[in-house]
């Protein structure tokens, strides 16, 4: 049975919905820029994505607001975005699989910060749940009345594609549709600081030049917000709708284990070749030529590429990120560049973008602690 994907939304740093974000992505145009949401002057990095234009009142109710993270309220949209470009209307019977890196990490923030300094009496009840990895599943679940399988996966980087993978699986055993993907970030202070303790995140203050995987200049990555939320569909129920088909994927762990997991996730398609990947592209020296071997040893020439480096890095919501961006290139026609990069390896790399005839794409993801996942993306026959 097929598993198709029927709707996306996208949430970016570069832009707020599928459209926008999509042209923003063929024209090269960055979302990456000094903090706002606090002042980063006394930390070691300044540069992050942030999602601009999201006004979570205009689309929630008030009751939803004192009671969620920001990434919650985006991820609530995001789904109800999703399931209009789906055209579902009878949720009942659907299910919810979601990644998440850090839970509602700035919601955390206020009510301990309340807690040490004003008292237990000023601590939000909200943060029992408002917190945790599983909240954005909970909440849309609940949001949109979603009775059917719900879970959310914690594997960094890799957990949007983990989310989709699974979400499969449910698919197959029957569940009519799934909510699948990951909307997440952490840009505030306690947050900005795990991340920085990764030793991974570029300390450049040039916006153009702090993330460049696969480049001579690379020294870490720029962290983000955001991500894609997608419903899946077997082929049945799709009929004619549908962007393309998870026909892929595949999750292994350790270093030594890359090259692995794309073999696996070509294998699960019954695939040898791909005509693009959406690389990982970590930005971290070793780790770019681990993967760069990786994908030409298995693959040979193969077109690369990474828009992320337009966004920065979104954790869980990268990997989904690159899942919709790899489908509206199937849908398109057109391998989206990698800004700012001088290839430093023997790769393919795409640095502007290229009309190609796209069957299949092969999406590539790695967490921090040794996390690898990959899904395979076929066009819709």
């Amino acid at each position: 049975m097929k598993t198709l994907v029927t709707g996306i939304s996208v949430a970016a740093p570069n832009g707020l919905g599928v459209e926008d974000y999509w042209a923003a992505t063929l024209a090269g145009r960055g979302g990456i820029g000094r903090l706002t949401r606090f002042d980063p002057s006394r930390y070691a990095a300044t540069l992050a994505g942030e999602v601009t234009g999201f006004d979570a009142a205009e689309h929630l109710p008030g009751r939803l607001l004192p009671q969620t993270d920001p990434m919650t309220r985006l991820s609530l949209a995001s789904a109800a975005w999703a399931l209009e470009d789906a055209g579902i209307e009878e949720t009942g019977g659907g299910g919810v699989v979601t990644a998440s890196t850090g839970g509602g990490f700035e919601f955390g923030q206020r009510e301990l910060g309340n807690l040490w300094s004003k008292g237990p009496k000023h601590v939000s009840a909200y943060q029992s749940f408002a917190w945790f990895y599983a909240v954005n599943s909970g909440q849309i679940s609940i949001r949109n009345g979603l009775r059917g399988p719900s879970s959310v996966l914690v594997s960094d980087q890799a957990g949007g594609l983990d989310a989709l993978g699974h979400a499969r699986r449910q698919i197959r055993a029957g569940t009519p549709f799934v909510v699948s993907g990951a909307v997440d970030g952490a840009l505030c202070p306690w947050g900005w600081v795990s991340l920085l303790a990764s030793g991974r995140v570029s300390t450049s203050a040039d916006p153009e030049r702090a993330y460049l995987p696969f480049d001579t200049g690379a020294a870490g990555h720029v962290p983000g917000e955001g991500g894609a939320i997608l419903v899946l569909e077997n082929e049945e129920t799709a009929g004619e709708r549908g962007y393309g088909e998870i026909a892929g994927y595949a999750a292994t762990f350790g270093p030594d284990a890359y090259r692995r997991v794309i073999e696996l996730a070509l294998a699960d398609a019954g695939e040898s070749t791909v005509d693009v990947v959406f690389a990982d592209a970590a930005a971290v020296p070793e780790l770019d030529l681990a993967e760069a071997e990786a994908i030409t040893g298995v693959l040979g020439k193969v077109p690369v590429t990474a828009p992320k480096t337009m966004t920065g890095r979104l954790y869980a919501g990268g990997g989904a990120l690159d899942v919709a961006s790899a489908l509206l290139a199937i849908r398109d026609g057109v391998i989206p560049p990698t800004t700012n990069v001088t290839n430093a390896y023997d790769l393919d790399l795409v640095t502007v973008p290229r009309p190609a005839h796209l069957r299949t794409a092969l999406v590539l993801a790695r967490g921090q602690g040794g996390f690898n996942s990959a899904i395979l993306l076929r066009r819709k026959d």
